[in-house]
């Protein structure tokens, strides 16, 4: 029993200050015993270790590329029975975390997703990122057959087990949609729930996004038809392995 948060870092050591002081306040309030595991790149590029053993997170560096590889690692070490990732730049509020936690453990859902587009939510990105990133969910929410209303965040909470289940391959951000579609996929038909908390999602408070758009586009358009195509001709074997990072 437990919960393991997970926070993927590329230079956040500035955001990780702020952030890990009010992620430790509000999971303490489900509980729950808890680890804080940090993924920072394969070689360090600040003091994001120094910033970690001040608070008592475990630092582990990735060892396979881009954020899907930051996310298998994470994966991977995780020792709790659940799972909850969310962004080290600050734009994720810790204080959904209890509200998360209890919609996750009281309504039976597989996944319960830190929403910026239910009721109550709240986006302050860029007007552009907020068009591009409502066309993505939009369009795999109907070719992939997910019921949410936010499918493109990573403010998530996971049954750990399940995760360690599937096989992942998606190297960039379309993960995140990859990761939900196999869990369903090893689900029996209709029993896969996705549940939804509103959050406010500000922008990042240090440093510059990683994201880069066209790489970004490219990615999700090729993985879009990778997966609606591995969701009509039911390719479960695709879907489930053991997650060994590769």
């Amino acid at each position: 029993m437990g919960i393991s948060v997970v926070l993927l870092a590329y230079q956040e050591e500035e955001n990780l200050k702020m952030l890990l002081p009010q992620i430790i306040e509000n999971v303490k309030k489900t509980g729950e015993p808890y680890e804080i595991l940090v993924v920072d790149t394969e070689q360090p590029t600040d003091h994001t270790q120094d910033v970690c053993k001040f608070y008592g997170a475990r630092y582990i560096n990735q060892k396979y590329p881009a954020f899907g590889g930051a996310f298998r690692t994470g994966i991977r070490c995780a020792k709790m029975d659940k799972f909850l990732i969310m962004d080290s730049d600050g734009s994720h509020p810790p204080a959904k975390i209890p509200e998360i936690y209890e919609k996750f453990v009281n309504g039976g859902y597989d996944v319960v997703i830190g929403s910026r587009y239910v009721e109550g939510g709240v986006t302050n990105d860029s007007k552009s990122s907020v068009i591009m990133s409502a066309i993505l969910n939009t369009m795999f929410r109907i070719c992939l057959g997910l019921k949410a209303k936010d499918l493109s965040t990573d403010y998530r909470m996971y049954h750990t087990a399940d995760l360690k289940k599937v096989k992942l391959t998606c190297k960039n951000y379309d993960v995140l949609e990859e990761v939900l579609l196999k869990l369903k996929m090893n689900k029996p038909k209709g029993q896969f729930r996705i549940g939804e908390v509103p959050i406010t999602f500000q922008k990042r408070v240090y440093g510059e996004s990683k994201r880069r758009l066209l790489p970004f586009i490219w990615s999700y358009i090729k993985t879009l038809v990778r997966l609606t195509g591995m969701r009509i001709f039911g390719n479960r074997a695709n879907g489930s392995g053991k997650n060994d990072g590769r």
